[in-house]
């Protein structure tokens, strides 16, 4: 049996952090589909507590701050312990980061769903005690991930636990600094929203998710990643270009012009530990192709890898004066977030999960439905992305044009028919993964001597 020597508390936390994640999954995800159908039929569900503009905060909170950080999490204290040689330490401190993430997003979803909130902030929309709840996970979380690093047996700190304590320390400075009383109004408010919406992707998720690909990367392929220098660098450059481009999501409003340009340039110097970190991880897959197919994880992990290539440098090139002129404000922004955030994020997510938890509770997923929840995944997500890319142009290219508004919405609207279908796609997805996890935490034990690796790859 291919499983990793870890005490029952341990397991307990890893499988814990896994099934909360998957709960806000599928529960955030069923209103976004809900959503989806609410552009082709505007008089669908129209009660007060089912408004879209309450659903799209619990929507976008749920999924940020339940599925994707529950996931990541739980996937980065085990590998921080794994990397570091011993038992997870500051172990308190991790469970109680769980109970704060699932109180967060609860309480977050109630108030939300009853018109309490922040403001249209957007991934800024609960109020401050439940932001203040979810800050304590991270801190939390961080607390547990330092403390076993700072013990670990061996003296060089490995990569990925440089993402991830890059993450809770920059998600730590994030969260404060967007809950300064003196930023809440005017141009301050401006310039924080977009420090705040653009670094919970690229300073919290991203580095959680790159740091879990360093790690479960090579142990599949049962290899060394390609370089362990690109690595440092793509954490570096990441950290220095990165908390200054979310100005480029206000270009045309009052904000000063010079620091509209910063965020342009550094969004295009973004390109440096985009394509580094990429091209790291493609170049360890090279020659391994055929061990990347047969394994239940690495798709996962490798349809991520260009995800996270194609969606941040789509980003870059979206950062331009001359394409916001007619992508700003349209479908195809909501398309490009769906690329970075689902396609690379999730993806990640997905691979780390099915490449670890079967290595923890001695249970494999089901071969079947692993790849069905692949294909109706990416193919829901790629749909889901040229489709709204495509009603994005169109409604940019009428607004340039000074078309009336209406003439927008009438190009755009066979296409959200076709955003509605992708959703379906997509949760019917997270259904076959939902019951994945279910087969790995209390399932019959594999008796397979191999779980979610490649055939021939050692323990």
């Amino acid at each position: 049996m291919l499983a990793d020597n870890i005490d029952r508390q341990e397991r307990s936390l890893f499988v814990a952090f896994t099934v909360s994640a998957t709960f806000w999954l599928l529960l955030t995800t069923a209103v976004g589909l809900l959503m989806s159908f609410k552009f082709p039929y505007p008089d669908l569900a129209t009660s007060p507590y089912l408004s879209f503009g309450r659903l799209r905060a619990i929507h976008t909170n749920g999924t940020f701050f339940g599925w994707a950080s529950l996931a990541l999490t739980g996937a980065a204290l085990y590998v921080a312990a794994r990397t570091s040689g011993i038992p997870l330490a500051g172990r308190r401190f991790a469970w109680f980061s769980l109970w704060c993430y699932n109180i967060a997003a609860t309480l977050g979803t109630v108030t939300l769903d009853l018109g309490m909130n922040n403001g249209d902030q957007e991934y800024r929309e609960w109020v401050w005690w439940v932001a203040a709840i979810f800050l304590l996970a991270v801190v939390s979380a961080g607390i547990s991930t330092v403390w076993t690093v700072a013990k670990r047996a061996e003296h060089d700190i490995y990569l990925s636990n440089w993402y991830f304590i890059g993450g809770y320390i920059f998600t730590t400075i994030l969260g404060v600094t967007a809950a300064l009383p003196w930023y809440q109004y005017g141009l301050g408010q401006v310039a924080v929203q977009g420090f705040y919406m653009h670094n919970a992707v690229g300073m919290w998720f991203t580095f959680l998710a790159l740091g879990i690909t360093y790690y479960v990367l090579p142990k599949l392929l049962n290899r060394p990643i390609y370089s362990y220098a690109l690595g440092i660098l793509g954490f570096w450059t990441n950290l220095v270009f990165y908390p200054v481009i979310g100005a480029h999501h206000f270009e045309f409003t009052p904000l000063p012009w010079w620091f509209q340009t910063l965020a342009i340039v550094f969004s295009v110097g973004m390109l440096v530990p985009v394509w580094a970190g990429s091209g790291n991880f493609l170049l360890t897959m090279r020659g391994r192709w055929e061990s990347v197919r047969r394994s239940l994880a690495l798709p996962f992990i490798f349809f991520g890898v260009l995800c996270y290539f194609l969606g941040s440098t789509q980003g870059t090139v979206e950062a331009l004066r001359s394409a916001q002129a007619y992508w700003h404000f349209t479908n195809f922004t909501i398309g490009h977030s769906h690329l970075t955030m689902y396609g690379f994020i999730s993806f990640i997510a997905w691979g780390g999960i099915y490449a670890l938890l079967p290595r923890v509770t001695g249970r494999a997923p089901s071969v079947l439905v692993t790849g069905m929840h692949f294909w109706l995944a990416s193919l829901g997500v790629g749909i889901y992305v040229i489709v709204l890319s495509v009603a994005g142009t169109l409604q940019g290219v009428h607004w340039i044009a000074g078309d009336p508004f209406i003439v927008s919405v009438e190009s755009a609207q066979p296409f959200w028919l076709g955003r509605a279908v992708a959703g379906i796609m997509m949760f019917a997805a997270h259904v076959l993964f939902a019951y994945n996890v279910f087969i790995m935490t209390v399932g019959s034990p594999e008796r397979s001597a191999s779980l979610a690796q490649p055939s021939g790859a050692k323990a």
